[in-house]
């Protein structure tokens, strides 16, 4: 499945109605199904993903066509283009403020990856990883079509220090789990206005799900994360979700459960540059969200779905729900039935 060994996966099933990451509401790329030069093509893939560096050897004739959808943190965009190469390089990730890890699905024609020394040729069905924290390169020499999922670091349970590992490595769509998350990802490159819809929040959860399982298998990620400060917060972020709706969950009532002083726990989430409090608060609304766009809550008021997660002060839980999503719980709600 992957040019390398291992396939023990760590991961266990997650939390009922849980969801981890920063989260944007469903945003549709205005220049979809547009054709277009190369220099618009720049603008909208610089807006869609980070920027980059787009040379064609005929810029004249170069066509494309693109489609974005981004639901929740994470983006989907479908790509339908003529020859070319993308550089990031060092430059342009000087002035990124967010680093994300893509995932791209070959849907059609040929396209070579370079990353850490390592260059892998893709074939339709084949998947790979990229890091925009690090210099890359990607050439098509061909008119080709790919899907390309972009994920926050921390919505991945990858290491930080094995991402340099899983990069630029092919992973093979036909075999083992990649005949399952291959024609997933391939089912929402050609659908992507399923997931501008309400069912759109769950798809997401299902294929970054599904991405850190393959990704955990193919490159045996339980050996190389044996770190037990990993595995002691990821023990404290599981207990923490499964108690959102306890409005006395505080860093004292954790560290006490954890059997660990509250400093440490601090520390815990400093050093993956998080707070307790945040983490706290970034779970509740995002469980939040997904319950106030789920049709089979529609009978409960805006305010009990907020108390549902800990967030018993309505007016309070409107105004972190709409620092964090630029929308109030109500508009959200709205919103999402609307499509139905």
């Amino acid at each position: 499945m992957v040019e390398s060994s291992g396939a023990a996966s760590r991961l266990s099933e997650p939390p009922a109605r849980a969801a981890r990451g920063a989260v944007t509401r469903a945003e549709h790329d205005p220049a979809a199904d547009e054709s277009l030069d190369l220099n618009r093509f720049r603008n909208v893939v610089n807006e869609s993903f980070v920027p980059l560096e787009i040379t064609a050897d005929d810029p004249a004739s170069f066509r494309a066509r693109v489609s974005h959808v981004n639901v929740h943190g994470v983006s989907f965009t479908d790509i339908r283009a003529g020859a070319h190469t993308v550089l990031r390089t060092p430059e342009l990730i000087a002035e990124s403020s967010e680093h994300c890890v893509k995932i791209s699905r070959q849907m059609e024609g040929r396209g070579i990856h370079r990353q850490h020394g390592r260059s892998v040729d893709l074939q339709p069905g084949d998947l790979v990883v990229y890091d925009t924290s690090q210099p890359y390169e990607l050439s098509f020499t061909d008119d080709f079509r790919v899907l390309v999922m972009m994920v926050p670091h921390e919505r991945l349970k990858v290491p930080p220090h094995a991402m340099n590992d899983i990069t630029a490595v092919r992973l093979d769509g036909s075999s083992g789990l990649g005949r399952v998350v291959s024609p997933f990802l391939a089912t929402l490159g050609t659908s992507l206005d399923e997931l501008r819809g309400p069912a759109g929040v769950y798809l997401v959860q299902s294929a970054v799900q599904l991405v850190d399982t393959l990704l955990a298998n193919s490159f045996d990620l339980n050996r190389v994360a044996a770190d037990p400060h990993r595995a002691l917060l990821e023990s404290i972020r599981d207990d923490i979700d499964q108690r959102l709706g306890d409005t006395t969950l505080s860093p004292s009532t954790i560290a006490e459960r954890a059997y660990i002083s509250v400093r440490h726990l601090h520390a815990l989430f400093h050093d993956r540059g998080e707070t307790v409090a945040g983490y706290i608060r970034k779970r509740r609304l995002e469980c939040a969200y997904l319950d106030l766009v789920n049709p089979e809550y529609a009978h409960r008021s805006v305010s009990a779905i907020g108390a549902d997660w800990g967030l018993a002060n309505a007016a309070h839980f409107s105004r972190l729900f709409k620092v964090r999503y630029g929308e109030s719980p109500s508009e959200v709600r709205r919103r999402a039935f609307a499509r139905n």
